[in-house]
């Protein structure tokens, strides 16, 4: 009876990685590829200890201490822009800025609050992360924000 099944052929598997699994290069490729050189390392110096200095007293507060009118101009940075125009679209929507598109002010007391609700949050999140000057522009335009919603809604209502 002839043998039905076809034979099988044969199959050749020919290893290409350039290393050993001892991480040697293998004979075949050691022509091609020679080692890199290991850079000379020397020993880090030790740190050189300088004489111990009085601690200095911090820096007193009043450096820091600007007009409101300079602490609400904006440093310049691009987060500070960023924060430049959800704090112009917040006093447009508390109607304290008008859309040169509109004839009257809008005042959109929901459209305002999500908008400081927003700057609140981003305040939360970044503190420790902003210049000085960034957060004397965020700090003076929120709270100013904060306390015309609260004028305009009592107004209102």
């Amino acid at each position: 009876m002839p043998n039905d099944k076809p034979t099988a052929k044969e199959l050749k598997v020919t290893d290409k990685r350039i290393f050993t699994p001892d991480g040697d290069i293998r004979e075949e490729f050691q022509k091609e590829i020679k080692p890199a050189e290991a850079p000379s390392v020397q020993a880090p110096e030790p740190p050189r200890e300088e004489p111990q200095k009085a601690a200095e007293p911090p820096k007193p507060r009043e450096e820091r201490r600007r007009s409101i009118a300079d602490k609400a101009t904006s440093p310049g940075t691009p987060f500070a822009n960023f924060l430049q125009s959800l704090v112009a679209q917040a006093y447009l929507f508390l109607g304290m800025l008008r859309d040169p598109r509109q004839p009257q002010p809008i005042f959109d007391a929901q459209a305002a609050k999500e908008t400081i609700d927003i700057l609140s949050l981003l305040r939360e999140k970044t503190t420790g992360n902003l210049t000085p000057e960034e957060e004397d522009f965020f700090d003076t335009h929120l709270g100013d924000l904060k306390l015309a919603y609260v004028q305009r809604t009592k107004s209102i209502g």
